[in-house]
């Protein structure tokens, strides 16, 4: 019986911690520092890899010689910019 009783403070312990970790974690994402930069980095980091994917895509799609190449590699580069830029302000 003692067994099962310290299993169970085990487990509502263990609770505790979780509860209160979840909550401290909370309130570290909240207010500005490195771990909320760093993750809004990465973030922004899978975007520019997204963008730049599609734009291979486009390319290899593009008639050769074109034009919209140029634009779409410029387009892309503009809006990658200012998502990594409004991503560092916050």
């Amino acid at each position: 019986m003692a067994d099962s009783l310290d299993a169970q403070l085990r487990d509502e312990i263990d609770d505790q911690v979780a509860e209160a970790f979840d909550a401290y974690l909370a309130d570290r994402l909240a207010e500005p520092g490195p771990l909320r930069t760093a993750l809004e980095l990465r973030r922004g980091t899978r975007l520019v890899l997204g963008t730049v994917a599609l734009g291979a895509l486009a390319t290899a799609l593009a008639p050769d010689g074109s034009a919209v190449v140029c634009w779409i590699w410029g387009a892309i580069a503009v809006m990658n910019l200012a998502w990594l830029q409004a991503a560092r302000r916050c």
